[in-house]
């Protein structure tokens, strides 16, 4: 639990008594490659915070295809953060693409860490915050920067992604196909 004891105490001020507290309501759970952490129409109850390993964010549309719409690395909390806000059923599947360790945060975590964290709200805060600006940024790339900006600036945002997930999935982030990837790449 050594390295989200580190991210915590980097977000917020927290006592040592404090932090095992809330920890000791966590647990370390390791997946497998291509395993799901969490699935579609299911409501999320946990979050997760990455020690090592690799999670792909998917939304499955109608017709059955995968669209990635988010990598997690190390050091980083994801789930279905509107769903677990709001405890309706998600839309995302959470998928391991490495061997992963993560450790678990289920709703009763956070929930006693907000009631009884002195700055627990505060860290809930620069979760969300952190994640409306990645999804903001998101948003914006995908209007405002061509498809070749978007594959040179990948690594900005995941560094070395290229050398941890299949080139179609990278190509899927990106809205493109592989084929045009494939291009780009030569470019």
């Amino acid at each position: 639990m050594k390295q989200i004891s580190e991210v915590i105490k980097q977000m917020i001020s927290i006592s040592d008594d404090e932090l095992k507290d809330f920890l000791n309501r966590a647990y370390l759970r390791h997946i497998k490659k291509h395993e799901v952490l969490s699935a579609p129409n299911v409501v999320p109850n946990e979050i997760f915070f990455i020690n090592n390993g690799l999670i792909r964010v998917v939304i499955t549309d109608q017709l059955g295809t995968e669209n990635t719409i988010h990598f997690a690395l190390e050091n980083q909390f994801i789930c279905d953060y509107s769903n677990f806000i709001l405890s309706q059923p998600s839309f995302y599947t959470l998928q391991a693409l490495e061997k992963t360790e993560v450790v678990v945060l289920p709703r009763s975590a956070i929930e006693w860490g907000y009631k009884n964290l002195q700055e627990g709200n505060k860290m809930g805060r620069l979760i969300a915050e952190y994640y409306f600006i990645y999804q903001d940024n998101r948003i914006k790339n995908s209007y405002a920067r061509t498809p070749k900006e978007r594959y040179d600036g990948i690594t900005e945002v995941f560094p070395n992604i290229h050398n941890r997930v299949p080139q179609h999935m990278i190509a899927s982030y990106l809205g493109i196909t592989s084929v045009h990837l494939s291009r780009l790449k030569k470019s």
